[in-house]
């Protein structure tokens, strides 16, 4: 890897080469699919969201109070939830006027790239990362320069990079912790760092946090706005994965800056504007806000995490079995890991993709390529899944390896 600006923008996307995987299945194999490329827990049956959300949807659509259309900016109870719900591990608090609804985490993005464009502006995101950032910055004409995360170091920020790839037209570097799609969880220490390199070198951070609090190992999940007294950040998240419901499309931008930086009438009319012209959720989910980040009990949020440490445990543990793939970096956080692929150890495997369509063709198993999220010969492997389907996942691949793994032939 070297960091480094784009000279072009990807074509890729993760939607659009899962589906192409999926059509490279043989129906003539008989075997179920196992996908462990997308990251969408609702596909397993051992990841369901609670009873509290269902029922607080449910009293709201029967309401008959929340049909109409809401203000652009989101309704003023979930505002006002989502502010009190991040400040509970904030050292100060949140106002309903610091947030703004969106429609996922994804809109949320967009959001945030299209009030930091302008021209000449350019961008640090991580790499390997979530390609929706690359293709809302062309969109944008937000020039994109990566940074490498370094996976001998729990997949860290490359900060003496950033130094190098920041100049006076940087807006803004992404960080998105816990990491997707690496499964790592960054320490206090290192996010103050990033803070403090972000306010040396005179740009805002934008903290995506669409997995906040989905830490399993020993660091626990710090948000970035904690330091947001020394560097303005701009919090992206949703209920999307906390929840385990991404469908709902109930997602946040909020500015967590104490020093108001963003409170400018200017700043924040322009805010206003752009919400103007964009759909937000369905106003009956943005009613449930209040009661599903109020009243979900922690024994929902224990459960999810056993089933994630327990899931990725297993992935590690057969990882180990297959010499054609290894992982340095033990998941800590989210739902997806990073796994390098050795080509030396296989006969007719060209690189990434070319691995993950064979393994779709002849084992009815889904992997995400690395080049998909910017570090080829890589995989993403997605472990929010139940232990039988990753434990016969694994099977699979291990007998992809065997059935091409070069052959050993006795020196003389």
């Amino acid at each position: 890897m070297e960091n480094g600006a784009t000279t072009t923008t990807s074509t890729i996307t993760i939607k659009g080469i899962l589906s192409l995987l999926m059509e490279s299945i043989s129906e003539e194999e008989g075997k179920r699919v196992i996908s462990l490329g997308m990251g969408d827990p609702t596909l397993y049956s051992c990841f369901r969201t609670t009873q509290v959300s269902l029922q607080a949807v449910s009293d709201s659509l029967l309401s008959n109070k929340f049909h109409g259309y809401a203000p652009t900016v989101g309704l003023p109870q979930a505002r006002r939830a989502i502010a009190e719900y991040l400040s509970r591990d904030l050292p100060y608090k949140l106002s309903q006027d610091d947030v703004f609804v969106t429609s996922g985490c994804t809109q949320a993005i967009d959001v945030a790239l299209a009030m930091l464009a302008r021209p000449r502006a350019n961008i640090i995101l991580p790499r390997p990362g979530f390609p929706i950032y690359e293709l809302c910055a062309k969109f944008r004409h937000l020039e994109v320069r990566y940074v490498d995360l370094l996976p001998e170091n729990g997949w860290e920020i490359d900060l003496d990079a950033v130094e190098s790839l920041a100049d006076e037209n940087t807006v803004a570097l992404v960080v998105i912790n816990p990491g997707n799609p690496c499964g790592n969880v960054y320490s206090y220490h290192h996010l103050m760092k990033i803070a403090e390199t972000a306010k040396k070198l005179g740009f805002l951070v934008i903290a995506d946090e669409v997995y906040g609090h989905l830490a399993f190992g020993s660091k626990p999940f710090v948000p970035m706005g904690v330091f947001g007294s020394i560097v303005p950040v701009l919090t992206l998240g949703s209920l999307s994965k906390r929840w385990i419901v991404p469908g709902w499309r109930l997602g946040w931008f909020v500015t967590t800056d104490p020093s108001g930086s963003f409170k400018d009438p200017k700043i924040i009319e322009r805010f206003k504007k752009y919400f103007d012209i964009l759909g937000g959720p369905a106003t009956f989910i943005q009613a449930a806000v209040p009661t599903i980040l109020e009243q979900t009990d922690e024994s929902f949020f224990k459960k999810t995490l056993n089933s994630l440490k327990n899931s990725s445990d297993i992935c590690c543990d057969w990882i180990k079995e297959i010499p054609c793939i290894d992982s340095s970096h033990r998941p800590e956080g989210s739902m997806a890991m990073m796994v390098k692929l050795n080509l030396s150890l296989l006969e007719d495997v060209s690189d990434d993709i070319d691995f993950c369509f064979k393994l779709a063709r002849e084992e009815s198993v889904i992997l995400l390529p690395g080049t998909a999220v910017g570090l080829k010969n890589w995989l993403r492997i997605t472990f929010a899944a139940d232990a039988t389907s990753i434990e016969e996942a694994f099977k699979r691949i291990k007998c992809f390896y065997l059935r091409h793994a070069k052959t050993q032939y006795p020196t003389t």
